[in-house]
């Protein structure tokens, strides 16, 4: 017997962006888990390779009862995040779930010494990118009755709520993507759409190898001696906000690992 989460989600055609890895591409997999009999998934990414090998993932697990389609999308340019909802085919725009979750973070550089390139691309992909997204996807939604229906849920960060050193511009965008959602939240209140907020604490994904420059003994480092989130612990919690009764709204959501009260404040064993 499918549980009332499954049922909800059941007809359902739900937007990843960032699908390609981390958080992204478990969340794809949980959703396809929890409704596998009849559910549309399109599944966004720089790298269509690893989309389309996801792809094969979930209906090498799950079967037919999923349709997922890759496709190759970079939210950092507004040109191909227009073109996004008119590219799709006509099964697939009838979009009822937006998973925001691209974004990265590059360096540990303090001003004066933040690069330009660096500063301009967490910008364009972590706030930019997730603004655009949501203006492309928010008509279809708004065309529903009683004022529009439909799930936007944000993936932010602690960082967006308390910053820290040598993090000053990627905190400072998870903060302008908090705002953002805030007061989305409020402009639509009239409206049967979800504004959701989740905010992980430490996950260890390809982010901090990312903010190294592909330097993975160093990113290793972040996570000795403790035990992170994984990407799998996020997207369960994105998929039951997404699995709710309509009527419920999840927020706002902070998830730590046990070892983690704050940015700064983290046990490590050892």
């Amino acid at each position: 017997m499918a549980s009332a989460q499954a049922k909800r989600l059941e007809g359902k055609t739900i937007v990843i962006t960032g699908a390609s890895s981390g958080i992204g591409k478990s969340t794809a997999k949980e959703f396809a888990r929890t409704s596998p009999k009849d559910l549309k998934l399109i599944v966004t990414a720089r790298r269509v390779d690893s989309l389309k090998q996801l792809a094969q993932e979930i209906k090498d697990e799950v079967g037919d009862g999923v349709k997922v389609l890759p496709v190759k999308l970079d939210v950092s340019n507004p040109e191909e995040v227009k073109n996004f909802v008119p590219s799709l085919p006509d099964e697939f725009k009838d979009i009822n779930v937006l998973v925001n979750n691209a974004g990265l973070v590059k360096g540990v550089a303090r001003a004066p010494d933040i690069a330009a390139e660096d500063l301009d691309i967490m910008f364009s992909t972590n706030v930019t990118g997730l603004i655009n997204m949501t203006q492309a996807i928010l008509p279809i939604f708004k065309k529903r009755e009683d004022g529009g229906r439909g799930d936007i849920i944000n993936i932010g960060s602690i960082a967006g709520r308390e910053p820290y050193p040598g993090g000053s511009i990627y905190c400072a965008t998870k903060a302008a993507i908090r705002s953002f959602t805030d007061a989305l939240r409020k402009e639509l209140i009239a409206t049967r759409i979800r504004v959701i907020e989740i905010d992980p604490g430490q996950v260890e994904t390809e982010f901090s190898v990312v903010r190294f420059y592909g330097d993975k003994k160093k990113a290793d480092a972040v996570y000795e001696g403790c035990e992170p989130l994984t990407p799998d612990d996020i997207a369960e919690v994105i998929v039951f906000a997404a699995g709710r009764r309509e009527n419920v709204v999840i927020a706002d959501t902070l998830i730590f690992p046990s070892h983690q009260a704050s940015p700064t404040a983290v046990h490590k064993k050892g």
